[in-house]
C-alpha cells in the first residue's frame, strides 16, 4: 500500500503519539493535518514534523463535534479527501474510584471517548462516499489491563476497543478498515499532562521505562500498511494481557502490591 498521495488526519497531534505519527506517515509520502486544541502548539509541532508543503495545522477541540466539522471541511478544502483518520487525543487522570471528581471524569471521557466517537461519526460519510478509507483509534494496554488509580482512563480506553472493534465488522462492507493500536508505557509528557485527583497512588513498576513515541508511530504506520485488526506494542505487553485474561487474580495481586 503507498503513502504517496495518501491524505492523513491525526487528532492531538501537537506532541508525543500525536506528533511521532505525523511525522511517520508524512516522511513517507502522505500529506498530513494535524490537529490540537492549542493553535500555537500544533503549528509548532508542525515545524518539527517538517514537510511544510504536505502539512497542515489546525486549532480543533474533539469535544465540540463543530470544530471536527470544520477541520474535516477545511481538510476536504485543501487535499479533497480523507484517507486516514487517527484518534488520538486523550488525557489521563489520575485518582481512584472513590475520590475522583466526577466533573473530572466525565470531562475525560468527553475527550478521550466521545470526541473520538464523534470524529468516527463525522468522517465516515467522507470514507463511504470515496469507498475507502482508514480509521486508527490510539487506546492502551489499559483497556485491557484496568489500572488501579487510573481507572476512568482505563475505562475510557477499553470503550474506545469496543467500539473500534465493532466498528470494523460494521464499516467492512463500505471499505473502510479500522485499527487499534493499544499502547504499554510510553515516554511523552502524557504523564506531566495527566489530571491529578485527590489519591495519586501509582502501580508502574520502577523497572519499567516505557517506549519512545517514535516507536508507536512505527507500529503504528506497519499496522495500517498489514490492515491489522488490533496491535499491542512493544510485543512484550502481549504477555501481561494473556495472563490477565487468564489468571486476573495473579496480576491485580501484583498490582496491589506496586500501589503507592
Amino acid at each position: 500500500m503507498e503513502l504517496a498521495g495518501k491524505i492523513v488526519v491525526v487528532t492531538g497531534a501537537s506532541m508525543g503519539i500525536g506528533e511521532a505519527i505525523a511525522k511517520i506517515f508524512v516522511d513517507h509520502g502522505a500529506s498530513v493535518v494535524m490537529l490540537s486544541r492549542d493553535a500555537g502548539r500544533v503549528e509548532a509541532a508542525r515545524g518539527r514534523v517538517g514537510h511544510a508543503e504536505r502539512t497542515l495545522a489546525l486549532a480543533c477541540d474533539v469535544r465540540h463535534r463543530e470544530e471536527i466539522d470544520r477541520a474535516i471541511g477545511l481538510t476536504l478544502h485543501h487535499f479533497q479527501r480523507i484517507d486516514v483518520w487517527v484518534n488520538n487525543a486523550g488525557h489521563g487522570l489520575l485518582d481512584s474510584v472513590a475520590q475522583m471528581e466526577m466533573a473530572a471524569c466525565r470531562e475525560m471521557f468527553e475527550t478521550n471517548f466521545f470526541g473520538a466517537v464523534a470524529a468516527m461519526q463525522a468522517v465516515i460519510p467522507v470514507m463511504r462516499q470515496q469507498g475507502a478509507g482508514t480509521i486508527i483509534n490510539i487506546s492502551s494496554v489499559a483497556g485491557h489491563i484496568p489500572l488501579p488509580f487510573h481507572a476512568a482512563y482505563s475505562a475510557t480506553k477499553f470503550a474506545m476497543n469496543a467500539i473500534g472493534k465493532a466498528a470494523g465488522v460494521e464499516l467492512k462492507k463500505d471499505g473502510i478498515h479500522v485499527l487499534t493500536v493499544c499502547p504499554g508505557y510510553v515516554r511523552t509528557a502524557f504523564s506531566q499532562n495527566v489530571v491529578l485527583g485527590n489519591e495519586q497512588k501509582k502501580v508502574r513498576p520502577n523497572s519499567v521505562r516505557g517506549i519512545t513515541a517514535g516507536r508507536v508511530a512505527r507500529a503504528t504506520l506497519q499496522g495500517y500498511l498489514k490492515r491489522k485488526r488490533e496491535l499491542i506494542v512493544p510485543w512484550t505487553m502481549y504477555a501481561p494481557q494473556k495472563i490477565y485474561q487468564l489468571f486476573p487474580e495473579i496480576v491485580e495481586w501484583a498490582m496491589e502490591r506496586m500501589a503507592k
